[in-house]
């Protein structure tokens, strides 16, 4: 026996040790599965080589030659499937559409195993190590040829995707090449061995080195790439489902990951270089970047993050939050960015302070309105408790202040005066002047009369021309001196009148009562009456005065406050 009829065992075993390597260096999932049958198809090829070759009965030959082309078919139909996980496109596969996968292999399979009328192959010899095919043969390299070219247009249709990540895109790259020896192989045994067998010596072991090639391929891409690493996938998964955008850097600053929502913030890509310094410059900083900057490049064990404002999206606001990356020896490795959105939450903000801007001037606006109302309040209070004419407070108010007042003068025996005047003549200058200047005349006289008199005081126009001044705590001799002001500056007080050219002079006569002595601690029951009373007694002095001459003053003494609250009085 030759030495070459050993070169499929050799190859069978390497294929097998390759197996084992798998099974003990990756985390076995149902995936990995899936690809120890797929490698058991591959082993299948070499070893039915070998066995064709070692074994003597006829039968048996082809039953391994039929045997090795099952496995081809069952290979390509199977690598077929492996693309479509490698690519992404298992999600559009149904349990059914799976099933319809396998069965151009299956129905080539039968002819194999059947090779009616030797329509696959026939025996040149007297076995099946030399042998011809048949039409079947061809159909049967047909069908694995269909597999091949579709599992190479789903390869390269995954590369140009822009959805796939740079580093599935660099995983189908290394697979592409692994086809393409096995492609080269088989296309290469088929033609020397097949097309070119009578011209040129058998070379054995064409198709099986392809394999193994192919497989140290795909072997690299699972242990390297972790391709149906189950926690790698839902790794990747989570990231791109994340909203925020992440960026992961080594010690150099150069991409490691970057996944699908970044590219809301940044345009960058695997293995670019991220530079910090351009992308702070390139937006504006809410907060010190240059803070920031330095805390990233101390790469500091805690978090620190930035908010930023950049041009994109007709204005992006977002959270940049850097936080180094350690090893188990706690030596910084690189860094990982995280990118959070807050476009929406500031504009809620600012949708929400505009808000109170306008309830704040609202409020203002409601504000002065409230003043506006007040001032307006206090006008028509005071328009109702001042005389319109002379400015000086009416009749009413002063009741009202004595009716608050005199309970308390009475109970605790607080003396009080009143002065009663009244302007001379008043008549005369109404019919001599008109109505105007006698107007004007009043409300000279109680101007003159307020400078007269002290701060406590309350001046009221009591009725026509007569006006009554309210002395609180005032016995009778200080409200004789207060009278004597009085009728002295309206004497002196000269008015200057359009209607006349010569200045006007008006003198007045005034009645001054004055209570001081309280017989009995006696409050009267009606306020009112008791000082409709009191009015009534300063009127009689003041129509002596003009009694007896006008621009004087008398007095009205009230003796006592009865029991009863009667006022009894004496000239």
């Amino acid at each position: 026996m030759s030495l070459s009829m050993w070169y499929d065992l050799f190859l069978f075993a390497l294929l097998s040790a390759l197996l084992v390597y798998i099974f003990f260096a990756v985390r076995i999932t149902n995936l990995h599965k899936v690809y120890f049958v797929f490698h058991f198809f591959m082993m299948l090829w070499p070893l039915c080589q070998f066995a064709t070759h070692i074994v003597q009965d006829v039968q048996l030959q082809f039953i391994y030659v039929s045997l090795s082309f099952v496995a081809s078919l069952m290979l390509a139909s199977g690598w077929f499937l492996f693309t479509l996980f490698l690519a992404g496109d298992e999600k559009r596969l149904s349990p059914k559409s799976i099933a319809l996968l396998f069965v151009p292999a299956a129905v080539a399979s039968l002819g194999t195993i059947v090779n009616p009328f030797h329509l696959f192959a026939s025996p040149t010899t007297d076995n099946y190590v030399d042998r011809s095919y048949g039409p079947l043969f061809w159909l049967t390299m047909l069908v694995i040829a269909g597999y091949f070219f579709t599992s190479l247009v789903v390869l390269l249709r995954a590369v140009r995707s822009h959805s796939s990540s740079p580093s599935l895109k660099k995983q189908i790259r290394i697979v592409l090449w692994g086809v393409c020896a096995l492609a080269s192989f088989a296309v290469l045994d088929i033609l020397l061995n097949v097309v070119l067998a009578k011209f040129l010596p058998i070379i054995p072991g064409l198709t099986s080195l392809g394999i193994f090639i192919a497989d140290l391929f795909f072997i690299y891409v699972i242990t390297r790439y972790k391709v149906f690493d189950l926690v790698s996938i839902a790794h990747e998964d989570i990231i791109n489902t994340i909203p925020h955008g992440i960026l992961v850097l080594d010690e150099d600053d150069a991409v490691v990951e970057a996944n699908r929502a970044l590219a809301l913030f940044i345009d960058i890509k695997e293995g670019d270089l991220f530079d910090i310094e351009e992308l702070l410059s390139s937006v504006r900083a809410t907060g010190d970047s240059r803070q920031f900057l330095d805390h990233y490049k101390r790469k500091e064990q805690d978090l620190f993050h930035i908010e930023l404002t950049s041009n994109r999206g007709g204005g992006l606001h977002f959270i940049l939050q850097t936080s180094p990356i350690f090893d188990a020896s706690r030596s910084p490795i690189g860094h990982i960015l995280t990118f959070q959105d807050v476009s929406q939450e500031r504009r809620l903000v600012q949708e929400l302070n505009r808000q109170n801007d306008v309830l704040h001037e609202r409020n203002r606006s409601l504000d002065r309105t409230r003043l506006e109302l007040s001032q307006a309040n206090r006008k028509l209070e005071e328009m109702a408790l001042t005389d319109s004419l002379t400015h000086c407070y009416n009749r009413h108010y002063l009741t009202q202040r004595l009716a608050q007042e005199m309970t308390a003068n009475v109970e605790q025996r607080i003396p009080f005066s009143f002065i009663l005047f009244d302007i001379d003549f008043f008549k005369m200058i109404n019919d001599r002047h008109g109505h105007v200047a006698g107007d004007e005349v009043l409300y000279r006289t109680a101007q003159i009369v307020k400078q007269c008199i002290r701060s406590t005081d309350i001046l009221a126009r009591y009725g026509g021309e007569e006006f009554i001044l309210y002395l609180p705590c005032t016995e009778r001799k200080m409200a004789e001196k207060i009278a004597e002001q009085v009728r002295t500056a309206v004497e002196s007080n000269f008015v200057k009148l359009a209607q006349s050219a010569e200045p006007v002079s008006v003198t007045v006569s005034l009645g001054v009562l004055s209570i001081e002595d309280f017989e009995h601690q006696y409050v009267p029951d009606n306020l009112e009456e008791y000082l409709t009373r009191l009015f009534a007694e300063v009127d009689k002095p003041l129509y002596q005065a003009k009694k007896n001459g006008r621009n004087r003053i008398e007095f009205a003494e009230i003796r006592q406050i009865s029991d009863d609250g009667t006022v009894e009085a004496r000239m």
